[in-house]
């Protein structure tokens, strides 16, 4: 039986940790979209004036975030997070400027989108459907995918929605530039 290791109350097994250009509008745009909850005692600034430290509770999770010092490298954050309305969230996105990279799209059950933030980090969102207990892994011809990573790849799943999702993540990544420079 596998045990889970300790973690301080609050926190879980993994939390996502981002660093970032302008740390403080991130945390108040994570706010404003997913409704998250600032963690004020958790705010550290560092003698240069930017963010160390930050943390936002988002439902039963905690994302710390902090700014990217000026000799740092981009590192744009992939976070993923279960909303209760998908077209909500996009909606509130795109408010505070970010741009749409996946419209919401039918995914074994549940619903995904995708966007990326004004710094660079893009984010998967998925509706879950809780209805759907048990994800669909039939090909377009409804026929049980046999997929093995020794002889297939993912397109033996393909369906129009799974190749959507996939070139549209290829897109976003390959526009993915540090924001700090032209």
């Amino acid at each position: 039986m596998t045990t889970f290791p300790h973690a301080p109350a609050g926190s879980n097994t993994v939390n996502p940790f981002i660093i970032t250009d302008q740390a403080t509008d991130l945390i108040g745009f994570v706010i404003d979209v997913f409704g998250a909850t600032d963690v004020p005692a958790a705010r550290t600034i560092d003698k240069d004036g930017l963010v160390l430290h930050a943390e936002l509770r988002l439902g039963d999770s905690l994302l710390t975030l902090a700014d990217r010092k000026p000799d740092w490298p981009f590192t744009p954050a992939l976070t993923r997070v279960y909303v209760n309305d998908i077209e909500d969230t996009l909606a509130r996105a795109e408010a505070r400027g970010a741009r749409i990279v996946t419209r919401p799209t039918d995914f074994f059950g549940d619903k995904l989108a995708r966007f990326q933030d004004r710094s660079g980090n893009l984010w998967w969102v998925y509706q879950h459907d809780p209805a759907a207990t048990d994800q669909d892994w039939t090909t377009a011809s409804d026929e049980p995918a046999e997929w093995s990573q020794e002889t297939d790849d993912w397109t033996s799943l393909s369906t129009p929605e799974l190749d959507y999702i996939h070139q549209t993540l290829m897109d976003a990544m390959h526009t993915l530039h540090d924001p700090r420079t032209p």
